[in-house]
């Protein structure tokens, strides 16, 4: 009786060490790091690094919430292009359009204090007068330092910047950029 019960606590523990076996063995291939599973690892990555969509930057923009529109960024035969408002003097609204490019996510910190892993896509224009940021809206609702989702590095400053309505009003920025008017002689005065 006892060699019987033996035999079938052996049995099943043979059974039991052979399932445990088979299941390791599947464990670690399944964990292998071979050179095949980096090829698909690989082939993976590149699929899910796309290009950045730019048509988050397609508007007008001011460094003030309560100022008219200043920079206005817009795809142009298939480029994106960046414009600047003209002085009155100038006989038209915006300049010529200067060409932008994007710009890698390790390039953030050449121009910005912020985790490139919160950052939808960056532009700029080649000589880096001007680099722009779209900020991930998640993370711009939970910095109290930013005030909007967009970014701007003019000349040397990084600041938040506003997305406003664009509109085809000539305004001196250099004599006032709130009056939003044109100004056809600009004389210097004394005051007395």
């Amino acid at each position: 009786m006892m060699s019987r019960r033996t035999d079938i606590i052996s049995k099943k523990l043979s059974i039991l060490a052979v399932s445990i076996t088979a299941c390791s063995a599947l464990f670690l291939v399944g964990c292998d790091s071979s050179d095949n599973n980096k090829s698909t690892t690989t082939a993976d990555s590149n699929i899910t690094a796309t290009k950045p969509d730019l048509s988050i930057f397609e508007g007008c923009y001011t460094v003030s919430n309560d100022e008219p529109a200043q920079i206005k960024v817009s795809e142009q035969n298939g480029a994106w292009v960046m414009q600047m408002k003209e002085p009155a003097s100038a006989n038209r609204v915006w300049d010529t359009p200067e060409p932008l490019e994007v710009l890698d996510n390790s390039d953030i910190s050449k121009y910005f204090s912020i985790d490139p892993d919160n950052v939808d896509a960056v532009i700029g224009r080649p000589d880096r007068v001007l680099v722009m940021a779209h900020v991930k809206p998640v993370y711009a609702n939970i910095d109290p330092l930013l005030d909007s989702e967009y970014l701007s590095y003019i000349y040397k400053g990084a600041n938040t910047i506003y997305r406003v309505e664009c509109d085809e009003v000539n305004t001196d920025i250099l004599a006032n950029p709130h009056a939003n008017i044109k100004i056809d002689n600009v004389r210097n005065t004394k005051e007395l």
